[in-house]
């Protein structure tokens, strides 16, 4: 009987606690206005200097934060980037990467598990991923994974937060695809 009892309380604690967790999952939203940065990046082991707004002028952005790079789930998520490049291109959107990873080890994994498809930036100071939201709570030092499609207007399209690295490229190639006509670059 006290047994029953334990868990007839555990179930709405359990949800309670599920409501609480996403509650406190931060992420910009659908029509905010995403802020400017500029930062070193590396696309296939070369660094260079990335601007946001830069790249949005060319059409709508992919910028996908993860925790750490060489990690096994950030790896699989940017080999899948990797394999879905030309799929993003060809609707003219183009992919970055962003984690509090130094440059020297984001330029190799630009090369490595990027497959020098896309770059990849560093967010050292962690400021991008606070001005996004993207800042893990449990653990600070690292980003969430957290993938937003970004408008040319500046404008959060759409976003998919989850620790699972299997469903972002997916989704976001989805939401990069419902983006309105006048949200993509005339070829």
């Amino acid at each position: 009987m006290k047994l029953l009892a334990t868990k007839a309380l555990a179930v709405p604690l359990m949800m309670l606690a599920g409501v609480a967790s996403t509650s406190a999952l931060a992420a910009l939203d659908v029509g905010e206005k995403v802020p400017n940065f500029s930062t070193i990046a590396a696309l296939d082991g070369k660094p260079f200097t990335y601007t946001l707004n830069a790249a949005l002028a060319k059409g709508p952005v992919v910028l996908y934060f993860f925790p750490a790079a060489f990690s096994v789930g950030c790896s699989i998520e940017a080999h899948a980037f990797a394999e879905a490049i030309d799929q993003f291109s060809a609707l003219g959107a183009t992919v970055i990467g962003v984690s509090t990873d130094d440059v020297e080890t984001l330029s190799k994994f630009s090369s490595q598990s990027c497959q020098g498809k896309f770059p990849v930036a560093s967010d050292a100071d962690k400021s991008i991923s606070k001005s996004f939201d993207a800042l893990m709570q449990t653990r600070p030092d690292y980003a969430n994974r957290i993938s937003y499609v970004i408008a040319p207007n500046g404008a959060v399209a759409f976003y998919y937060q989850s620790l699972n690295p299997f469903k972002h490229v997916e989704k976001v190639l989805a939401a990069v695809k419902d983006l309105p006509a006048q949200s993509r670059p005339k070829n």
